[in-house]
């Protein structure tokens, strides 16, 4: 058994669980670099890996119908029910209780992108990134209902420190250091086909994040959860960085969650075709809603039409959730009412015999929407994709930065209209800051727009 002082009870369990392979190249190794592998070791949670590689997920076949969800108003009970809620949600925002959280642990490189997906510039005449333009939002928002709304960041190992120098760099964009909370995403180890670490390199394991439901974890682990509530925050609206179209301060689905007594709520659309890959809300047999995704659809549900015609499972997830700030404390805190993790297995690159090559292996991840079985109620809620669903995930055709900025400068287009604002004909691609408006109802309707191909609004005038 190798000896390293301080790490004597880590160095006890790896050779209790029989993974003392990891240290193969222990005597090629420096006192810094034994560290580097000792402490990679130390957070190692060997009877959860043990129990996640002999489980078997999904054993018998989950019976589902489609979820009820509350649809957009049309009748004028409908509406006054929307009014209502709208008001309750205003009130809670404004006693500072939100917080608005970003999970924006990816990179950008299926855009051709070298560095964090969050500093991609998207902003269709602006060039702002992402980042910037979910700061202004909630700046805005901060400022229209006279509170400081936190602003919750979750990275990943990889760009956590850059993502950190570029808030620093551009001063927060104005929401105030005590305001942005930035935190990297948890990791969990990976495993070989024959349940054993793997070795990344002399001095680390291989660790992949945990899924975009360790964000949750994360929370706690962080210690941001406990911030949370020192604040009095209640309610976390969760949103994905690559949407630059998101609604984060919703007052009306903030409100039919306060009160109904959600522990969690969840935006859908319409799907735009049966095929398309997006998660659907379904509720189980035993009366509880999650979501199914799309891989798992068997195909006649895929297919399946109402009496109306329309398709039966046609809400799709936008991962748009608001969270109950106790809730996820409940959840995270080490009880038996835990997010399950997934199993996938996968082609890793690993250390082996002294070089680099692909193994067998698998890896361990959580999903957010698994949060929604487990709660006591949930609510789902219908929003319009062209309204709040423009995500940036390819370089062009479906779901690309160009399909997303011409769906955020037709939507600040339809805006204009709308509130009776001019629109030169020469005008192509117009584009309004979030701190001149994050709703139509923000724009002065005295606004003046110039007569030119491409218009940037960053002034209510």
């Amino acid at each position: 058994m190798i000896t390293f002082p301080g790490y004597e009870t880590v160095i006890r369990k790896v050779y209790e669980n029989k993974q003392e392979h990891v240290f193969e190249y222990w005597n090629d190794l420096n006192d810094s670099e034994k560290k580097n592998l000792l402490d990679d070791l130390s957070d190692v949670d060997f009877s959860l890996l043990l129990s996640l590689f002999f489980s078997t997920e999904d054993a018998a076949e989950m019976h589902f119908d489609a979820a009820p969800y509350i649809a957009l108003p049309k009748s004028s009970d409908e509406k006054k029910e929307y009014e209502k809620a709208r008001e309750a949600g205003d009130l809670h925002v404004r006693q500072g209780k939100v917080a608005a959280f970003v999970v924006a642990g990816g990179q950008g490189s299926r855009l051709g992108y070298d560095g964090p997906k969050g500093m991609f510039p998207v902003g269709p005449v602006s060039g702002k990134t992402l980042f910037h333009i979910h700061a202004e939002k909630i700046a805005a928002y901060s400022q229209k209902y006279c509170v400081h709304i936190p602003f919750l960041i979750m990275t990943s190992r990889s760009n956590h420190q850059v993502t950190v120098d570029y808030f620093n760099k551009n001063d927060f964009f104005g929401l105030g250091r005590d305001n942005v909370f930035i935190f990297p995403q948890n990791m969990i180890p990976s495993l070989d086909a024959q349940g054993k670490l793997i070795l990344e390199s002399k001095k680390s394991i291989f660790k992949n994040p945990d899924g975009h439901g360790g964000s949750l974890t994360a929370l706690h682990t962080s210690g941001v959860l406990e911030r949370l509530k020192e604040r009095g925050v209640e309610t976390i609206s969760y949103f994905q960085v690559d949407n630059p179209l998101v609604r984060i301060v919703d007052s009306a689905f903030i409100g039919f969650h306060v009160l109904r007594g959600a522990d969690v709520s969840s935006k859908a659309v319409r799907k735009a075709y049966p095929e398309e890959k997006v998660g659907v809300f379904v509720r189980y047999g035993n009366n509880t809603i999650g979501v199914v995704e799309y891989s798992d659809m068997p195909e006649e549900k895929t297919h399946s039409l109402d009496e109306k015609g329309d398709l039966r499972f046609s809400s799709g997830s936008i991962a748009i959730h608001l969270f109950q700030r106790e809730f996820v404390e409940r959840i995270t805190a080490g009880t038996d009412i835990a997010l399950p993790f997934h199993t996938a297995r996968k082609k890793i690159k690993a250390l082996v015999g002294g070089v680099r090559k692909e193994v067998e292996g698998f890896k361990f991840e959580k999903f957010v929407f698994d949060a929604l079985p487990l709660t006591e109620k949930n609510i789902v809620f219908e929003t319009l994709r062209e309204d709040e669903f423009a995500p940036v995930k390819n370089s062009s055709g479906v779901d690309s930065v160009e399909s997303a900025q011409r769906m955020m400068s037709e939507q600040h287009r339809r805006w204009l209209r709308n509130r009776g604002i001019q629109v030169p004909d020469k005008t192509r691609v117009i584009e309004i800051s979030p701190l001149v408006a994050v709703e139509q109802e923000d724009l002065d309707p005295e606004i003046k727009i110039p007569d030119e191909e491409l218009v940037y609004i960053n002034s209510n005038r």
